[in-house]
């Protein structure tokens, strides 16, 4: 443990007397910390006008991209419009037959069942020129 001690103690009592001669000499280096952070800064921002340029060209290619699909998209869509026009024109036409022939029938049925209905009330009913039926006397 001593080792280890004595050993922090020589690099620090070192780093201190580096330090000393690096103080004397900043005054002198003021010059070159500001030449490394004019072009620090310069470096910086030639990074960002890349990158916005970058960014823009990325963003004009996307657009243009977006409106190419967009458009072929259309295409495709009128085109598809185009050939499913005809089977859609027979679907509506079949289905205007189906539903006037429903229709139809039902309206037969409707006439078949109040003939019907008719002929049993008919059946059922006295007829006004027959004769009442004999009513049964009380008592027999």
């Amino acid at each position: 443990m001593k080792p280890t001690l004595i050993l922090a103690a020589l690099t620090a009592a070192s780093a201190l007397a580096l330090a000393a001669p690096a103080l004397a000499q900043e005054t002198q280096s003021n010059s070159v910390k500001d030449t490394v952070k004019d072009d620090a800064k310069s470096a910086g921002h030639a990074v960002a006008d890349g990158a916005k340029t970058v960014g823009h060209a990325v963003a004009d290619t996307s657009r243009k991209v977006g409106h190419e699909v967009a458009d072929t998209s259309r295409k495709v869509g009128h085109e598809v419009a185009e050939k499913t026009a005809p089977a859609r024109d027979a679907i509506r036409d079949d289905s205007k037959k189906a539903g006037t022939a429903i229709a139809h029938g039902a309206k037969a049925v409707g006439h078949s069942v109040k003939n019907g209905a008719e002929k049993a009330k008919d059946a059922v009913t006295p007829k006004s020129d027959e004769p009442k039926p004999a009513e049964p006397k009380p008592g027999t």
